[in-house]
Formats: C-alpha cells, sequence, structure tokens
C-alpha cells in the first residue's frame, strides 16, 4: 500500500489490503478521532460528549460502515480506559461521603435489581421463549455500568451532589449483587445445580473487600503512598505509584470476585485525600487518550443485523423500555426519602448498562442458552440504555450548580 492508494480506496479496502503495521494505526485513527470529532459535535449541539462516542462506535462499526470490527485489541483499550474513567471518579470521591449514603444507596441497588430482572423474566416468559433464556435476559437488565453515568456527572461537575454519592455507592452494591445474579444463571446454564457453598463464599469476599478499601483504604493510603513517592527517583513518581496502586486494586477487586473497574473507583477514593492537582492532571490525560476507547466499543458491539424480522424488532423495543422503566422505577424507588427529583435522578443514572449488560449476554450465549436472535436484543438493550441515559442526565441536572474546583473536574469529550 502507497499514500496514493489513501485517495483512490474506501477505508474498508485499505484496510482489507493492510498488513499488521497498518491495522493498527488505523483502527486507532478511526477509532479515537472518530469518537472526539462526534464528541466535538455532540457538544456543538449542548449534548454531552459521551454521546458522540458512543455514536462513534456505530458509525464505523457493523451496523453502518463496517471499517472496524470489535477485537482482542480494542477490547484490552476499552478495559483500560473504564478503568482510567472510575479512578478518576474515584479521585474525586472520598469515602466518607459514600458511608453516608449507605442506607439509601443499599435500598435503590437492591429495587434496582429485583424490579429489572423480574421484568426481564416476566417479558421473555410472556413471549414464549425457554426458561433459562428468559432468565438470562433478566440477569442482563440487572446491572448498571456506572462509568458513563460517572463521566456525565463529572464532566458537569457534579459529584459532589447527593444524588451522585446515592449512585456510584448504589453501583458498588448493584455490582456485587448483578455478578451473584450471574454466578445463579451461569450455574443453571451449566445444568449442574448451584454451588452454594462456592457461592456464599465469593459474595463474603467481595463484601470483606469492599467494606475494608472503604474503611482502611484512605487512612492507608495517606501513610503509604507520599512517603513511597518522596523516596521514588523516577520522573511524575507520584502519577507512577498511583497506576501502579490503580491496577493492584483493580487485580484484588477481580481476584475477590468484583467487577476490575470496581477496583479501580476504589483505588481513586483511597488516593483522593492525598492526591495533588498535577496527579489529577495527568490521570486526566491517560482518561483523555484511554476513555474514547471504551465508549466506541459499546457502539461497535452493536449489529443490527440480527433484527431481520418483526417480532425481534418488536422484543428488542419492549425489553429497552422496560429495561429503561425498571431501572428508573426500581432505584428512584430506592431513593425516594430524597425527594421526588433527586429520586429520580438517582433512577436515571442508574439506567445504563453498557459493557455490563453485553457479558451477562455472551455469558448465555456461550453456554448455549440464549439464541443469536436474542443475544443481539440483549446488546441492543445494553447499548441504547447507555446512548439515551446521557440526554436525560443532562436535562435532569441542568439546574445544579458545578461545586467541583477546575482542576479536579473531568472533562472527557
Amino acid at each position: 500500500m502507497n499514500v496514493a492508494d489513501l485517495f483512490h480506496h474506501p477505508p474498508l479496502a485499505l484496510l482489507a489490503s493492510a498488513g499488521d503495521a497498518e491495522r493498527l494505526p488505523f483502527q486507532m485513527l478511526a477509532v479515537f478521532g472518530c469518537a472526539k470529532l462526534l464528541a466535538e459535535a455532540a457538544q456543538r449541539l449542548r449534548m454531552p460528549g459521551v454521546v458522540g462516542g458512543l455514536a462513534a462506535g456505530i458509525l464505523i462499526g457493523p451496523s453502518m460502515f463496517g471499517w472496524v470490527q470489535y477485537d482482542g485489541l480494542l477490547h484490552a483499550m476499552a478495559e483500560l480506559g473504564v478503568m482510567f474513567l472510575l479512578f478518576q471518579v474515584g479521585l474525586e470521591v472520598r469515602a466518607t461521603e459514600l458511608v453516608r449514603v449507605g442506607k439509601v444507596a443499599l435500598l435503590a441497588a437492591v429495587l434496582g435489581v429485583a424490579l429489572p430482572f423480574a421484568a426481564g423474566w416476566a417479558i421473555m416468559t410472556a413471549a414464549g421463549h425457554p426458561q433459562i433464556e428468559s432468565i438470562f435476559m433478566g440477569a442482563a437488565m440487572v446491572a448498571t455500568s456506572v462509568g458513563i453515568t460517572a463521566q456525565v456527572l463529572a464532566s458537569k461537575g457534579v459529584l459532589s451532589h447527593r444524588t451522585a454519592q446515592v449512585i456510584l455507592a448504589a453501583a458498588v452494591i448493584d455490582d456485587v449483587l448483578g455478578l451473584l445474579v450471574l454466578a445463579v444463571v451461569s450455574s443453571m446454564a451449566r445444568a449442574g445445580g448451584l454451588d452454594w457453598a462456592g457461592l456464599a463464599t465469593s459474595t463474603l469476599v467481595s463484601v470483606v473487600f469492599i467494606a475494608a478499601v472503604v474503611k482502611y483504604g484512605s487512612r492507608t493510603a495517606g501513610l503509604v503512598v507520599p512517603r513511597l513517592t518522596r523516596s521514588l527517583r523516577v520522573d511524575e513518581a507520584e502519577f507512577a505509584v498511583a497506576v501502579t496502586f490503580l491496577f493492584v486494586m483493580a487485580l484484588l477487586a477481580a481476584y475477590s470476585g468484583v467487577a476490575a473497574i470496581i477496583g479501580a473507583f476504589l483505588a481513586g477514593m483511597a488516593l483522593a485525600e492525598t492526591a495533588s492537582a498535577h496527579l489529577h492532571t495527568l490521570v486526566r490525560g491517560a482518561g483523555e487518550l484511554m476513555v474514547p476507547f471504551f465508549l466506541a466499543s459499546i457502539g461497535l458491539q452493536l449489529d443490527v443485523s440480527v433484527f431481520q424480522s418483526g417480532s425481534t424488532v418488536l422484543l428488542g423495543l419492549v425489553i429497552l423500555a422496560a429495561a429503561v422503566a425498571s431501572k428508573w422505577i426500581g432505584c428512584g424507588l430506592g431513593a425516594a426519602a430524597l425527594g421526588w427529583k433527586d429520586a429520580s435522578r438517582v433512577g436515571a443514572g442508574m439506567v445504563p448498562r453498557g459493557e455490563v449488560g453485553m457479558v451477562v449476554a455472551q455469558v448465555g450465549l456461550k453456554a448455549g442458552a440464549i439464541t443469536q436472535p436474542v443475544y443481539g436484543v440483549a446488546v441492543f438493550m445494553a447499548v441504547m440504555t447507555t446512548i439515551l441515559a446521557p440526554p436525560v442526565l443532562s436535562f435532569l441536572y441542568r439546574d445544579v450548580p458545578a461545586s467541583e474546583a477546575p482542576q479536579a473536574r473531568l472533562e472527557l469529550g
């Protein structure tokens, strides 16, 4: 391939003839460039920049132009992106603030799991689908992808608002509950019965890990990290220590049975009281590079070709409506003590399913528990709830003044 080819062949032809050395920069250019370009367009239209990033994945993915396929490399980039995003959010949140809203967050999380699961199961059962397929759809509707909500709240500078604290705390609890649901339905799919002892053990380990970090993380990091940073001679020692701590916590979270991104969030929260403004700037820079890959990856995984029959289209729309309503109502009822306006904000903030819903769907597909069309419906639900939430959140928080200092805000278009 030479430079002249760039002007005579469409991107698909270029990619098909490209070697490995050319494929990598093409993927990076297509995903990052398109995500940033559409984020700029979204913000000029007074919409959250995250909408542009999500739309970029749909535009260059199999649903439209098909320039980029979601592969192992993009999956790794997306995982890194959401880790840095949740780490940044954690840097803005103090553990004492999350503990203060614990009761409300717990109720919001529990109701926000129960109602979506029941809704998904009931709709699929009424449509005549097998029991195990109905259960997997309910499980796919359970978990919340807090990364999208966190970015919208951070970009508006409202992370210190009480509803943002409830959303973040509820999302952590929601993650534990969602993984428990996934463990149960996965056992059912394997037809080997439930391993109650293993389930109880993983639950206990997950809860102990999160509780220990929330209670002792900030105190321990405050004693260890500054001393370690001062003793190192490498450039940007504080950043090096912080990112190493991020990956350590992500790994420990994965071993304890919760998602790695929860570990990233807890790592940021543990460092929140000691992090310098310079560290915030460096982490924000890393996020500016990585987060667009996370946003675009969600759109890349949407393939509209599965919606070839009217019944599948109808099922997808019904599931989408139920996914939005059940999470919004369930989490909103749990936060009713805050008043109807704040309860509505909490409900809307818990709506996005994102990559979490798609993981559940992938588990069901690999286990043979769900068919390809039902998998497509689950992915459609996960992507669309993620796309719909940002403009709704932006509207609901329109009258909430920004409270963070400019250097501590996340501005990931």
